[in-house]
C-alpha cells in the first residue's frame, strides 16, 4: 500500500531508507534506459537517413504517380472507351426489339460504319469499366446468336456488383450451359444467380430454372426445396401459374 510523504520528509527507519534508495535507483535506471534508447534511435536515424529519405521519396512518388495515372491516363481512357462503345451499344439495344435480331447482334459484336464493336472494345480497352461492360454485351449477343461457348467465355470475364445485372449475367451462363446440355453446370450458375441477389425479380426466375434442371437431374429433394422456397419467399413472383403443380411433381418423383 502506497504511503503519502510530506514535503521535506526524511526517512527515519532503516527500512524506509532502503525503500527510498531503491526508488531513487529504479527511477534513475528508467531515465537512463530512456536516454540510451533515444540516443540509439537518433544514431540510427543519422546513420541511415539517406535510406530513410529514399524510402519516403519512393512512397511519395508512388502515390503521386497513381493519382496522376488516374487523372491523366485512366479517366480520359474511360471516357474515350464509352464514346467508342456508343454505336455498338445502340445496335444491341435495337436488337432487343427488332425483327432483325441476328444482324443487329452481329453488328453489336463486330461493329459497323467504321465504328467499334463490343469485341473491339474488350481488346482495346481491357481493364476499363467500358471493357468490362463490353464483355457483358458480347456475351449476351452470343447467347442470342446461339453461340453458347462464346457467350460463356465473355460473360465469365464480366464482373459486377449490381443487384440486377450481376445475377442476369450468371443466369445467362446457366442458360448457355443448359443449351449445351451441361446440366450440372447450368444448375450451379442458376444457384449462383439466386445467391448474387435474392431480389423479387431475378431470384424467382432463376429458382424456377434451377428447380426444373434439378428435376431433370433427378435431384428431387433439391427440386422440392427450391419450389417450396419460391412458394414461401416469392408468393407474388411471375412464373408458372401454379407452383403447387411443380411441388407435386417433385414430391411424386421422391416417392418413386
Amino acid at each position: 500500500m502506497a504511503t503519502y510523504k510530506k514535503r521535506g520528509y526524511k526517512p527515519k527507519t532503516k527500512i524506509e531508507k532502503e525503500i527510498e534508495v531503491e526508488e531513487n535507483s529504479t527511477t534513475a535506471e528508467v531515465f537512463n534506459t530512456l536516454d540510451e534508447g533515444a540516443s540509439k534511435a537518433e544514431e540510427f536515424v543519422v546513420k541511415n537517413q539517406k535510406y530513410i529519405f529514399i524510402i519516403v521519396g519512393i512512397a511519395i512518388v508512388a502515390v503521386l504517380s497513381y493519382l496522376a495515372y488516374n487523372k491523366f491516363v485512366q479517366e480520359p481512357k474511360e471516357s474515350k472507351a464509352m464514346n467508342d462503345m456508343f454505336q455498338a451499344q445502340k445496335y444491341f439495344d435495337e436488337a432487343l426489339t427488332s425483327t432483325s435480331k441476328d444482324s443487329l447482334y452481329t453488328l453489336a459484336l463486330n461493329g459497323g460504319n467504321g465504328k467499334f464493336g463490343m469485341l473491339d472494345i474488350t481488346k482495346e480497352y481491357s481493364g476499363t469499366n467500358a471493357g468490362n461492360l463490353a464483355n457483358y454485351y458480347a456475351g449476351m449477343s452470343y447467347l442470342n446468336l446461339k453461340k453458347y461457348k462464346e457467350a460463356i467465355a465473355h460473360l465469365s470475364d464480366f464482373s459486377s456488383e449490381d443487384n440486377v445485372v450481376n445475377p442476369i449475367a450468371k443466369g445467362a451462363i446457366g442458360d448457355a450451359f443448359a443449351q449445351l446440355n451441361q446440366l450440372d453446370d447450368a444448375l450451379d450458375f442458376y444457384e449462383q444467380a439466386v445467391e448474387a441477389s435474392p431480389n423479387g425479380y431475378t431470384a424467382p426466375m432463376y429458382l424456377y430454372k434451377a428447380g426444373a434442371i434439378a428435376l431433370k437431374l433427378e435431384k428431387n429433394q433439391k427440386a422440392l426445396d427450391i419450389f417450396n422456397r419460391i412458394k414461401n419467399d416469392y408468393p407474388d413472383a411471375k412464373g408458372p401459374a401454379n407452383i403447387d403443380t411443380f411441388i407435386g411433381k417433385a414430391e411424386a418423383a421422391l416417392s418413386k
